[in-house]
């Protein structure tokens, strides 16, 4: 964990931010650009849509050419289109910035997600993937101040303030995946820091218990990667996360700021909120879960709580307890991650799960689309920033149900793998036959 888990972090930290930070830019974008808030939703959401068509292409081919230098490729790609976005001239150069930032990050999580089935054993993936999420949440926690400082260079050059935040957090992350190529270990065989004997004990644990390998090709394991009912019900769920999650972080600076708070960088600040919440859920979550491994029960409680939260922010009107709210919401949101990750990893391997894991992804990564642009409709319509809430209500209550479709077809897909070896996977009590 601490040699490994710090470089993908890192790189996850920027791609979080560079993704992010243009819910700063929303109205210097309105002001110097003429964005309207409808454009910015589509815009913002657009990312989502080319990352998600590219995920599971992405992760074969890293799955044959190596983890270390396809998420360095990646890291370089969108890195330079975060720089190049400080040419935005108008609605359509912003949209094509957001599409290819999309396309050049495709890959990078669950090529991440891969290499934690590579390295750690299934009772600690949990607490691994917790601490990956580490790098979102303070993505939210410390780029807000870093973008909102580094706009705070309006004028400097002849520049805007948003201009000298792409440029410079682009250059940040192609300087990431340079030293991701150089120091980044594939599999714990390559690590100088271990031995031969702890790198092959590494290995034999990160296999023990895991779901069959599928062999090096999918032709053959088409159904094992994307057709298992638990497999799209986890996708549905986490698109239904992401819609909650990527409405609310996208539109939390413009909430902010409706509630009489100017300065970029105040806004910045206060926006980290999220970030400090979500830091909470995902340091939190996975220990409890660890202790009360209740798979779809700990899933179901999670998904319907926000709507609760949604509910409660909607009823007051205190600007201090509505950033506690959307603090609070985020530790739930983010917290959910590492449980949805760990149950579908312990359940495939191989090529199997370098599609499956990109195939999971790719759904619940629509509702990156999805979340930000309702919420600037709902927003254009209403002319309040918060009125997406009443989104977020919908898409947990449905969460929370198909919670419970997700208990039986993981029963069913457990008592399927015990019947067909005798070393079944490592399973949590809740789902033994």
């Amino acid at each position: 964990m601490l040699r490994l888990l710090p470089l993908l972090c890192l790189a996850y930290f920027m791609s979080y931010v560079d993704r992010t930070n243009i819910a700063l830019a929303k109205t210097h974008l309105q002001a110097d650009v003429g964005i309207s808030a409808a454009a910015f939703g589509l815009g913002a959401g657009l990312f989502f849509l080319t990352y998600a068509l590219f995920e599971v292409p992405s992760n074969l081919i890293m799955y044959r050419v190596g983890a270390r230098r396809w998420i360095a490729r990646i890291a370089l790609s969108w890195g330079a289109v975060t720089s190049l976005m400080m040419f935005i001239t108008d609605d359509v150069t912003f949209y094509i910035g957001r599409i290819a930032l999309g396309a050049a990050e495709a890959g990078l999580y669950p090529a991440m997600m891969f290499m934690v089935t590579q390295w750690f054993a299934q009772r600690d993936r949990a607490t691994a993937i917790g601490f990956v999420y580490l790098a979102p949440t303070l993505g939210l926690l410390l780029g807000g101040p870093l973008g909102g400082a580094l706009m705070e260079l309006d004028s400097l050059g002849g520049f805007h303030g948003w201009q000298w935040m792409f440029l410079v957090e682009g250059l940040i992350t192609m300087a990431i995946g340079l030293v991701a190529l150089a120091f980044l270990p594939e599999v714990p065989a390559d690590a100088k820091w271990l031995t031969a004997q702890e790198a092959a004990a590494l290995s034999e644990q990160a296999q023990r218990g895991s779901a069959p390998h599928g062999g090096h090709s999918l032709k053959g394991n088409m159904g094992q990667a994307f057709g298992r009912p638990f497999i799209l019900l986890i996708g549905i769920i986490y698109f239904l996360n992401q819609v909650t999650m990527n409405g609310v972080t996208f539109n939390v600076p413009s909430i902010i700021e409706s509630l009489d708070v100017s300065g970029s960088f105040l806004i910045g600040l206060l926006s980290g909120v999220t970030g400090i919440g979500g830091t909470v859920g995902v340091l939190i979550m996975p220990v409890i879960f660890r202790r009360i491994p209740r798979e779809s029960s700990t899933i179901g409680v999670l998904a319907v709580a926000p709507a609760v939260i949604a509910a409660v922010f909607l009823a007051v009107s205190s600007p201090a307890v509505r950033i506690t709210l959307i603090g609070v919401m985020s530790a739930i949101i983010f917290g959910t991650l590492p449980i949805f990750w760990s149950v579908a990893m312990a359940r495939m391997s191989g090529i199997v799960a370098a599609a499956g894991l990109a195939f999971i992804n790719t759904v619940g990564l629509t509702g990156g689309f999805v979340g930000p642009y309702l919420f600037g409709l709902t927003e254009s319509g209403s002319g309040d920033p918060a009125s997406g809430f009443s989104i977020v209500i919908v898409a947990s209550l449905i969460g929370g149900a198909l919670a419970l479709a997700l208990r039986r077809a993981l029963r069913q897909e457990d008592r399927k793998a015990a019947g067909s070896t005798s070393n079944p996977v490592e399973r949590n009590p809740e789902v033994l036959p």
